[in-house]
């Protein structure tokens, strides 16, 4: 069948909307007719080739669509189902077999080798085969996925909407909600107001953080960190960010989140924390990077750690997420600013100027 794709051919170049091949789905595998996709940073790196994603592929990884057709062995979801994308798995590892999908052992070989799990391609241009991309590749009007990337929606929202709940605000709102679990009364230091940090930020005033602290470089961004829940909001652009922290807090934040995986300012997380306080990256730095750190801070009861994916289960926690939204109080839909699929790269130019937080790609295809 014949598609319709963005595909990145070479490092750092725009994205080329083109004609191209994909095959029908084989066991275990779903086609999804797409209707939207998020754009998130983590493409851009692909792109870039911060992540070495074999090109040309077809990049997108916060897709929304409806299922066209069900490969054999498929039963969680059927034809006419809306369902969202997420992060792919294998489901045998030991990580998934003790319910952390996020952790997989194959993780990066499924969402950033480019193949399906036996090694074959589902995308074609010619006979040139193309990179599949996070399990999804949803910069395209169709896509083939594993059963195990897709999780079923309610009809009642608009569908082009919820793509974004499958990295981006799951990982940010997921790192609160599902890993930290700070108390009543915690106090939160977020490192840059992009989807994932508000995500962040929308979490922690669901669980009722006395000091939500929002840092970023954009005003635009910090105005809406507040309107989302932030109690505090820092220019790093206009002052010593540690030393404001400090001043707000008094002994530094017990939590303290890193999404701009700039090794500075993971150090900044990593110094604004109180003693037995905790730094956390979910940012994904280009392979390699590295931070310098002053142990004795870190001898003092704090603790550094890594968050993958909000340590969510997709097909649980993306409903739950819509439920908080339904119910008034995640409002993610603050975040997203459409655009025709033909638009793609000025979408990327808005994101990447920092004028839109989380772009939102509509395909022709659409509801």
């Amino acid at each position: 069948m014949k598609i319709k794709a963005a595909v990145t051919y070479e490092k750092g170049l725009d994205f080329e909307i083109r004609e191209i091949g994909i095959q029908s789905p084989k066991q275990g595998e779903v086609l999804v007719r797409m209707v939207a996709s998020g754009i998130c940073h983590t493409d851009l790196n692909a792109r870039n080739q911060h992540r070495p994603v074999p090109l040309p592929a077809v990049l997108g990884h916060e897709g929304a669509g409806i299922v066209e057709e069900v490969g054999p062995g498929v039963n969680s979801v059927q034809a006419g189902d809306h369902v969202v994308f997420s992060q792919s798995s294998c489901g045998f590892c030991k990580k998934c077999r003790a319910g952390k999908p996020f952790a997989c052992e194959k993780a990066f070989q499924l969402n950033f080798l480019g193949a399906m799990p036996d090694g074959s391609h589902r995308l074609y241009q010619e006979e040139q085969p193309l990179s599949h991309f996070f399990g999804q590749s949803s910069f395209a009007s169709y896509s083939v996925a594993s059963e195990r990337s897709v999780v079923k929606v309610s009809k009642e929202l608009p569908l082009e909407m919820l793509g974004p709940l499958g990295c981006g605000i799951q990982t940010g709102s997921g790192t609160i909600f599902n890993r930290l679990k700070p108390s009543i009364g915690s106090t939160i230091a977020v490192f840059g107001c992009g989807t994932v940090g508000l995500s962040a930020i929308m979490a922690a005033k669901v669980t009722g953080a006395s000091r939500i602290i929002g840092v970023d470089v954009h005003d635009n961004r910090l105005v809406l960190a507040r309107e989302l829940g932030a109690t505090h909001t820092l220019n790093s652009r206009d002052q010593d960010i540690v030393a404001a922290i400090r001043d707000l807090t008094g002994s530094g934040v017990d939590y303290a989140i890193d999404t701009s995986a700039h090794p500075d300012v993971f150090r900044q997380a990593v110094d604004c924390t109180a003693q037995s306080g905790t730094a956390v990256i979910i940012g994904g730095p280009p392979l390699g990077t590295q931070v310098t750190l002053d142990m004795n801070h870190l001898l003092y009861e704090r603790s550094i750690i890594g968050v993958l994916q909000g340590n969510s289960v997709p097909q649980t926690f993306i409903p739950q997420l819509i439920e908080l939204y339904q119910s008034g109080i995640f409002p993610f839909d603050k975040l997203l600013k459409y655009y025709p699929f033909e638009e793609i790269n000025q979408a990327v130019h808005d994101m990447e100027k920092g004028k839109t937080i989380k772009p939102v790609i509509l395909m022709e295809n659409g509801c």
